[in-house]
């Protein structure tokens, strides 16, 4: 499937995934012959999304491009790099706003920035976006909106494990750990979009050898060294199985067992925390027990995100069984057999 085949389906499937963003046939038409750019967003205001941009702009090739909006940008091949000063989670439809002031159409969004956890561990991490569990009205405390997920960006699992080779080749680890996340916050896109950060306290955030070790992914990731780019769906001949994971914790484990292996496709991976279901007393014993929350919701919009994402490929789920007590396991099983999303096994994916 080439990239022209991806907005093709993005136009037909537009006006239930992105209401706001309605694509006519006189507007495809259009848009088909725009140039094709991935973006890559940095801010000035995180050590850890400012470091590896930095270290990535002193890489070859690279020339300013338009300011958009009062923020610089860089040019290098199909590659745009923008800089702002705001919160990474805030500054909304990046990718709509570079195509009205450019003409240029954003293929993909990734986005450089810094992770927070508890535990203060230093990490690499790779993970999609979006806050579909969100009840309407409900605020979101890192952006986004309720009911919302970002397509998935096809490079995610790729590029989790070309992060891995490359924290490996550069000693980096075991002192970080290269790691997956679930799907969580901001920003609003409407492009298949990552986040790539660095975690878990400032005094990692301005390691300047965990830097480095990001802007290589993005150089070798797409292909900005000459080489092939790495996680490109529209050259992997499609056709193929995608992960959609359900439950688990934050770093999703189980979920991210199977990613490790080659050739393995991720798209959207919701946690447990992302699947809210109302306990439902003593009667979760019963048959055909309807279990409240927002869980069917988030489910639904996870995979209709990931589908559009991987044009042609087939979604398949990934359920985290010991993360679910009976009752929830068996509520999910049966609404993803009334969907019709197909449940995956392990060896499914390889």
């Amino acid at each position: 499937m080439t990239k022209i085949g991806f907005f093709r389906l993005l136009s037909r499937t537009s006006i239930f995934l992105y209401p706001h963003r309605r694509i006519s046939s006189s507007n495809f038409r259009r848009n088909h012959c725009k140039r094709m750019v991935t973006l890559i967003v940095a801010t000035t205001i995180d050590p850890a999304s400012i470091g590896p941009a930095s270290a990535l702009l002193a890489m070859p090739g690279w020339h300013p491009g338009p300011p958009i909006q009062d923020m610089p940008s860089f040019v290098n091949q199909d590659v745009r790099l923008l800089k702002h000063d705001r919160s990474i989670v805030r500054e909304d439809y990046l990718d709509n706003r570079w195509e009205e002031a450019t003409g240029e159409m954003v293929d993909e969004v990734i986005f450089l920035s810094k992770h927070t956890a508890a535990s203060n561990r230093p990490a690499l991490t790779v993970h999609p976006i979006g806050v579909p569990h969100l009840k309407e009205g409900e605020q979101p405390p890192v952006g986004g909106k309720p009911a919302w997920a970002a397509p998935p960006n096809p490079r995610i699992g790729p590029w989790f494990r070309l992060l891995k080779s490359i924290a490996d080749s550069q000693n980096l680890t075991p002192e970080f750990e290269v790691t997956l996340e679930a799907t969580h916050h901001g920003p609003l896109t409407n492009a298949p979009t990552m986040f790539v950060e660095i975690g878990s306290t400032e005094e990692y955030w301005k390691r300047q050898d965990a830097a480095q070790a990001i802007a290589l992914l993005v150089w070798e990731g797409l292909g900005l060294n000459g080489g092939a780019a790495v996680g490109d769906w529209s050259r992997s001949g499609s056709q193929q199985k995608i992960l959609l994971g359900i439950g688990g914790g934050h770093y999703v484990p189980r979920h991210m067992d199977i990613v490790r292996k080659d050739g393995v496709w991720v798209g959207h991976l919701l946690a447990g925390y992302s699947l809210p279901m109302e306990d439902p007393g003593p009667t979760k014993a019963q048959a055909n027990l309807e279990v409240c929350g927002t869980w069917r919701q988030a489910i639904r919009v996870a995979f209709d995100t990931t589908r559009a994402a991987f044009p042609q490929g087939e979604v398949l789920a990934h359920i985290d069984n010991k993360s679910f007590k009976g009752w929830q396991k068996n509520a999910i099983v049966g609404f993803l057999a009334e969907q019709n999303i197909k449940v995956g096994k392990p060896s499914d994916f390889y």
